[in-house]
């Protein structure tokens, strides 16, 4: 424990300080991890349509891709055949890159879900987007909003909007830091962490052993012992 009777006079205003520049460090690394994995979601869905509406691809394409997808990237969740229909869905929905790349990107994957479900207008959309970043609204909230009409009873009232970072206090910056597609992504979830981290001991453990010779053994990972005589 930290002595209190050495700690300067501006200590606790340097530490809030640093505090906030944390926060907000964490904040832009998650809103660029998130803007990345969105955009790609869109450049995916963009290019499954063009194949099936130029080139005649079938709807089979993509279970196939889906199949091929996940044994290439075994920690990412996002390439379900589900998840892929809606990535097609989502470029056909917004064929304008620039308006994904600087409205929709700023909101996590299943918030953008949320938005094509549940609403037809795209006027609607795009106003449902921008209060989600404004109020920092969680995905719950939005569909509240959503589905109690907010719209129709103020969305006429305000429509500007300025590009700024949610309130990292906000449920929208929390849902960002926890999204479980952006940890998929980055291959930085828990589980994957600890497999990673294990693998590493284990093969540092084993070819220590190894180098011993004889007289000592490598039994194998996660081995059940029985020591009873």
């Amino acid at each position: 424990m930290a002595n209190n009777l050495s700690i300067p006079e501006d200590y606790h205003d340097f530490l809030r300080e640093l505090k906030g520049r944390i926060l907000q460090a964490q904040e832009r690394a998650v809103i660029f991890v998130n803007r990345e994995l969105v955009l790609l979601y869109w450049q995916i869905g963009l290019d499954v349509l063009n194949r099936q509406q130029q080139r005649g691809w079938g709807a089979k394409v993509i279970d196939n891709l889906a199949a091929d997808l996940q044994k290439a990237f075994l920690e990412m969740k996002g390439f379900s055949p589900r998840n892929l229909k809606y990535m097609r869905s989502f470029a056909e929905t917004y064929p304008d890159e620039q308006f994904v790349q600087e409205v929709l990107a700023q909101i996590p994957w299943y918030h953008n879900i949320a938005l094509m479900e549940k609403l037809k207008s795209s006027e609607e959309r795009l106003w449902y987007a921008r209060q989600t970043i404004e109020q920092g609204w969680s995905r719950n909230v939005l569909v509240h909003q959503i589905e109690s009409g907010l719209y129709r009873r103020q969305g006429k009232a305000d429509t500007k909007f300025s590009r700024t970072l949610p309130n990292p206090q906000s449920e929208l910056a929390q849902q960002l830091l926890k999204d479980p597609y952006n940890f998929d992504f980055i291959s930085l979830g828990k589980e994957a962490k600890e497999r990673e981290l294990e693998k590493a001991l284990i093969d540092r453990i084993r070819d220590f052993l190894l180098e011993l010779g004889v007289g000592f053994a490598f039994v194998g990972r996660q081995s059940i012992l029985d020591f009873r005589f």
